[in-house]
């Protein structure tokens, strides 16, 4: 072998060696990217669905608000959850004027990875999130 051949060889065993590392590293990108706007998605959308049953006067209709905004912010960010759990506490939309109180929603989504597809990655990863939101303590009924 020439001098030559040498050199496009050592080429050919670092490319065969980095490559692999390379496209394992970009995957993990796009997962851990996956998986951080899915957990602001959700975050805002428990926010959404909060504030939605905080404007309202009973818990049912607290309730109905929360889920609907939920679902609304859901769609409009574009995330796309297998399962979705809202769970709504409007016990603050019953307490008497005048006295302090707020709603609490709290948001499970499972978003799916199969399409980034890596070893060792699951499937799918559920991302939670529940915020608040004070009722206003002179509003009409």
């Amino acid at each position: 072998m020439t001098r030559r051949d040498e050199r496009g060889l050592a080429a050919s065993v670092e490319a065969a060696v980095v490559l692999p590392a390379l496209v394992l590293f970009v995957g993990l990108l796009l997962t851990f990217a996956r998986i951080a706007l899915a957990d602001q998605s959700v975050g805002s959308a428990a926010a959404a669905g909060a504030r939605a049953a905080s404007l309202e006067r009973t818990p049912g209709a607290g309730q109905d608000a929360a889920a609907s905004a939920v679902a609304a912010a859901l769609a409009q960010h574009g995330l796309r959850c297998a399962h979705t759990d809202v769970t709504v506490d409007t016990a603050g939309l019953s307490r008497p004027l005048g006295q302090l109180a707020s709603v609490r929603v709290s948001v499970t989504c499972q978003v799916s990875l199969a399409d980034v597809s890596l070893p060792l990655i699951p499937g799918q990863v559920t991302v939670e999130a529940a915020r608040t939101s004070p009722i206003d303590p002179l509003r009409g009924r």
